[in-house]
């Protein structure tokens, strides 16, 4: 069994990967970084002894030293991935390859594994990032996709907690988004509701111009929720005033585990 290992920001996700059969977790373990001593309870009821991990880390080194140490007691080493110029078909249009952050590179990867088209992948976690994937295409070099390069931005839970935090009066507002708001806390959900889905829609509207087609849209991140029904109202009017077929922004669980469970069995 092979670990897969997204370390995040705010949480640590895992999964697991059959090398042998293709199988994958159901459902992956997240974890808040002050429990990661609770992997190994999780490691030892995997159906098959792990022999491996492959991870991503954009956390601090500290939780990258802990995450080493707690599987080098289980046995196992951790084959932690950096960006890079080429991997698993894709090309990176970075300037400096890897200057991209590694879960975003891995993500680019797990959504080629589930289309073809051009794609984007809007991921709203503690900050939000809305990367484009073009279409496969033939090169000398093989079939090939490149990732464009995208946005990154504070996300839906960040922005609401820096407006209660950096002001005297505003508080950490829930609810629905409104066309017109009428009292503070339906004004700032729907502030930031308009500016997740607006950036997301632009960065769609790129696309459709660079590609001649709409790009498939995909989110995921655990501020989706904050967002998901404005920001799917949203895009459906942007795709009725084109006088395009409409089509819903498909939700990923684990973009990034399952670009690092492809990389896991084939690293080229």
């Amino acid at each position: 069994m092979i670990v897969l290992i997204d370390a995040g920001n705010t949480r640590i996700k895992l999964g697991w990967l059959d090398p042998a059969t293709g199988l994958r977790e159901s459902l992956a373990l997240a974890l808040p970084h002050a429990d990661i001593h609770g992997l190994s309870s999780w490691l030892g009821q995997l159906a098959a002894p792990a022999t491996a991990a492959i991870g991503v880390n954009v956390a601090s080194s500290a939780v990258a030293h802990s995450l080493d140490a707690l599987f080098q007691d289980n046995g196992i080493g951790i084959q932690w991935i950096t960006s890079r110029g080429l991997a698993a078909g894709i090309r990176n249009a970075y300037d400096v390859a890897a200057q991209l952050g590694a879960d975003r590179w891995v993500s680019m990867i797990g959504l080629a594994q589930h289309t073809d088209q051009a794609a984007i992948l809007a991921s709203f976690g503690t900050a939000t990032t809305i990367d484009t994937l073009g279409p496969l295409a033939a090169s000398r070099a093989g079939s090939t996709r490149l990732f464009h390069g995208g946005l990154i931005f504070p996300g839906p839970a960040l922005m609401r907690s820096s407006l209660a935090a950096g002001t005297a009066n505003l508080p950490q507002a829930t609810g629905p988004a409104a066309a017109y708001p009428t009292h503070t806390h339906q004004a700032i959900v729907s502030g930031i509701a308009a500016a997740q889905a607006g950036a997301l829609i632009r960065q769609w509207r790129e696309g459709l111009e660079q590609f001649g087609q709409p790009p498939l849209v995909f989110s995921t991140g655990g501020g989706w929720n904050l967002i998901e029904d404005e920001t799917q109202r949203l895009f459906a009017r942007a795709q009725a005033d084109l006088h395009l077929p409409r089509k819903t922004i498909q939700w990923l669980a684990a973009p990034v585990l399952d670009g690092l469970a492809r990389l896991a069995l084939d690293p080229d």
